[in-house]
């Protein structure tokens, strides 16, 4: 089992023993700035409860039906501990997080269940469809819009929780072809830790890249934050297995095909509601020999953009582009910048480009380039660089890049540090056509401030470019708020739903790479229309007749 659930905070992002590590100054800096911003100080929250100490609700798990899960499961692989199902009651969102905290949840798988091997998977979606069981498959849990919630529909007797983190071995490698075959259970430094032993690398980094698994990936569509070079997983997949409980569904494993619709659209995004994912194909890479990240400065986010535009049409080989707005940017400097220091040279720096016009809507951009040639890949840097002049930024060499390369999954840790604190962060993100974006951008950004201020007094509103394509790019935008003493998981819905209609109104997408889960839900028939929502209805018929998978998600 790759992933080691007694090292991961329950109710927090991450390993325990890690943090968003800033100075006390540093923190007594940011509290104050959000304090200023919100025009209160902030009231910080309420300790977060132990899991010790977690309530929940009493399992309908009894022992006739535990004893028709170890029929088809050993003993050891069946857990129903409050510990165990404390872990499995819910994902990482903001609203996940709240409900956690709290020590309080009103929903909670009745059993865990860790099947070792897709005959046992099988087996027990027989039993489920049998036994008139729900079933949610889980693997590492870091689902930001509600993927893994334990709904129990009328008519279904429990609700069990498939964890498939044991199915986590590499299951052959191909050289010839540049393909490695992978259980669906495995996480992301195990996968690239087997891959790694060929000399390859998948190229696959999202943020929850140390917690979550290959499987989540492909059921959620996942993009990775190198994926101007390497794709999303989408193009990583030649072929998976899912199992249904209406039987298997095996993809060819071919490099293209012209025999009708592409069947493996029916596993990606397919968000467990259709089945469990338990084997995938993947195209692979020789992991490069050369990685640069450099910085460049721009006067607004809209020069920017138009940079991002033409790099993305370049021919060059980035691998990532992110583009921070004005009020990212300026918390990105801040979360970076240490009062306790008497001379900050970056900040100097920075300080000064402000008198050559680089101010309030200064926009950071870094870029990434991988080569095998240490000379070719200086002078595609250079190429890249003349292209972001042409736009008047400001060259920022590799420092910038070198401080991402450190920090790059520890963004999450500040959402734990900031509840701490008294203030609320949730992100979403979208994906618009380059004609849009800029609009579409400030009418989401807008949108949240507007939410934020009527329903917590005050907030901060943000994003950034990302996941460029020739044709547009993904938005990501991220909120800070008070969030409310007496209900916070309602006064996030009301803003959740405010910027969810103002990207449906901008002409944007409802997820780029989180996927539908419960939070998107309500939209979905909005952006695949009433003859699409029927295909899928059919479709899910079709797999899951009896309805065992994942309810409430996606359908």
């Amino acid at each position: 089992m790759s992933i080691d659930r007694d090292r991961l905070r329950w109710n927090g992002w991450g390993y325990r023993d890690r943090a968003f590590r800033l100075s006390p100054e540093q923190l007594s800096a940011l509290v104050a700035s959000l304090g200023a911003r919100f025009g209160r100080p902030l009231v910080p929250g309420a300790p977060a409860a132990g899991l010790d100490g977690v309530q929940v609700p009493a399992s309908r798990a009894n022992s006739a039906l535990l004893d028709r899960l170890s029929d088809v499961l050993a003993a050891r692989d069946i857990r129903t501990s409050p510990r165990e199902r404390a872990l499995h009651a819910a994902g990482k969102s903001l609203p996940d997080l709240l409900r956690l905290r709290s020590g309080r949840l009103e929903r909670a798988p009745d059993a865990v269940v860790y099947p070792r091997d897709p005959a046992s998977v099988q087996r027990l979606l027989a039993l489920a469809a049998e036994l008139e069981l729900a079933i949610v498959p889980f693997g590492g849990g870091t689902s930001v819009v509600g993927g893994v919630e334990p709904l129990l529909p009328e008519g279904k007797r429990a609700l069990i929780a498939l964890d498939t983190t044991e199915l986590d071995r590499l299951l052959g490698f191909d050289r010839a072809s540049s393909t490695a075959t992978l259980q669906a259970g495995i996480d992301g430094p195990a996968l690239e830790a087997a891959l790694g032993e060929h000399g390859h690398t998948l190229g696959h980094f999202p943020q929850s890249f140390e917690h979550s698994t290959l499987g989540g990936w492909i059921a959620t569509r996942s993009s990775g934050q190198q994926s101007d070079g390497y794709g999303g997983i989408d193009d990583m997949l030649v072929s998976a297995r899912m199992l249904c409980p209406g039987g298997e569904l095996q993809t060819l494993t071919v490099p293209r095909h012209a025999s009708g619709p592409d069947l493996r659209e029916l596993i990606l995004g397919s968000e467990g509601a259709l089945g469990v994912i338990v084997e995938a194909t993947l195209r692979v890479r020789p992991a490069p020999a050369h990685h640069a990240v450099h910085g460049a400065l721009f006067r607004d986010f809209a020069a920017g953009v138009d940079a991002v535009r033409e790099l993305a049409g370049s021919g060059l080989p980035l691998t990532m582009m992110r583009l921070s707005d004005g009020e990212e940017t300026e918390l990105s400097l801040l979360l970076r910048r240490d009062p306790a220091r008497r001379f900050d040279p970056s900040a100097a720096f920075l300080s000064a480009a402000r008198g050559l016009g680089y101010a309030g809507e200064r926009s950071l951009l870094l870029f990434g380039i991988e080569s095998e040639d240490p000379k070719l890949g200086a002078m595609q840097l250079l190429r890249a660089q003349a292209i972001c002049l042409r736009q008047r930024a400001l060259p920022l060499g590799s420092a910038p890049g070198r401080s991402w390369q450190k920090e790059r999954f520890a963004t999450p840790y500040l959402r734990d540090l900031l509840l701490d604190q008294g203030a609320a962060i949730d992100t979403l993100e979208t994906a618009f056509e380059w004609k849009d974006l800029l609009s579409g951008h400030a009418r989401v950004v807008a949108a949240l401030r507007d939410a934020a201020s009527e329903h917590a007094g005050a907030g901060i509103a943000m994003g950034h470019l990302s996941h460029s394509y020739p044709d547009g790019a993904c938005v990501y935008f991220i909120v800070i708020y008070p969030p409310a003493q007496d209900d916070p998981v309602e006064q996030w819905r009301r803003i959740k739903r405010v910027a969810t209609e103002a990207i449906m109104d901008a002409g944007g997408t409802l997820s780029h790479h989180h996927g539908v889960g419960t939070d998107h839900q309500p939209w979905l028939a909005r952006e695949k229309g009433p003859l699409g929502m029927q295909a899928l209805r059919a479709i899910k018929a079709a797999l899951d007749p009896s309805g065992v998978m994942n309810p409430g998600k996606l359908l």
